[in-house]
């Protein structure tokens, strides 16, 4: 239902006075470790789309220039369309049917749920419950995050904070490799804090996580002195209802006599890696399936 790829690998680019400012709002970076993985991370690498960050972690990589440029290249091999609001799959003799308001998309013999389990649930309900009892099992966890941007830079040394008052993470946005353009910082807020505040506008939160971040930051609040916070001239926020999953540990979902399927984040582990290792679980399972058998 996006304007683009990205989902929680998001970026979202916002034109200032100072020229175009990007916030990695979503995923603020990501690791690879299991062999596969990490071969696939080393051919990105190979075409310019990931770099490392090694100040976020030793085996931290970014997308470049955004986090969304991974999704960006695999969609490009695909026939994607971007903002269609699905409300109901349809199975019947003649396949499965996509339905997004008016517009239905159809002939297909698969479905695959690549989304949070709270929206792969009413979808696998009417289809298989016993998939969607594995989807009620598995609760997310909120995050707020907060996107400022400056006419100069914060004063402040560091260009990351972590587990700082309501701060879970905060990074400066042009310190990630391959950034550029004005001074940007990314605040997300803990699940503690989002979940407390989670109903709460974008208007009411943002100015609360930039003070939350000058805090953590020893900073003096907005004034013309040396030492004291920028006036931002970008100050928004983002709600992530669904953030973050602990991981079921399943791997993936598939039911192969009606060609229907989920993966993600929340079947496998809270990672980047885990939602790609979960996709390639449930595609083995899919390659595996006997064609369907005309009558």
């Amino acid at each position: 239902k996006g304007r683009g790829p990205g989902g929680r690998m998001s970026t979202r680019r916002m034109d200032t006075p100072l020229g175009e400012v990007s916030f990695d709002h979503g995923a603020q970076y990501f690791t690879a470790r299991e062999p596969r993985f990490v071969e696939k991370v080393g051919q990105w690498a190979e075409t310019g789309c990931v770099a490392r960050w090694p100040e976020a972690a030793p085996d931290a990589w970014v997308g470049v220039p955004g986090m969304n440029a991974v999704i960006r290249a695999m969609a490009a091999n695909h026939d994607v369309r971007w903002q269609v609001h699905v409300d109901r799959i349809e199975r019947s003799a003649a396949g499965w049917s996509i339905k997004a308001g008016p517009a239905v998309f159809d002939g297909f013999d698969t479905v695959v749920l690549a989304i949070p389990a709270e929206q792969a649930l009413p979808f696998l309900a009417l289809h298989d419950f016993g998939l969607a009892r594995e989807a009620m099992a598995a609760p997310s966890l909120p995050c707020w995050t907060g996107m400022f941007a400056f006419s100069e830079p914060f004063p402040t040394d560091k260009s990351l904070v972590r587990n700082a008052g309501a701060i879970s993470w905060a990074a400066r946005s042009n310190a990630k490799p391959g950034r550029s353009g004005p001074e940007g910082w990314v605040v997300q807020a803990s699940p503690q804090w989002s979940a407390a505040h989670l109903e709460e506008t974008a208007d009411v939160v943002a100015p609360r996580l930039l003070a939350e971040l000058a805090d953590a930051l020893g900073v003096e609040q907005s004034g013309p002195q040396s030492g004291q916070q920028p006036e931002p001239i970008v100050m928004t926020a983002h709600r992530w209802r669904y953030a973050m999953n602990p991981g079921l540990r399943v791997g993936e979902l598939w039911n192969r006599d009606i060609g229907l399927g989920a993966c993600g984040d929340w079947l496998m582990g809270p990672r980047i890696e885990c939602a790609w290792l979960s996709g390639q679980a449930l595609a083995q399972r899919i390659a595996e399936r006997e064609p369907a058998i005309s009558a």
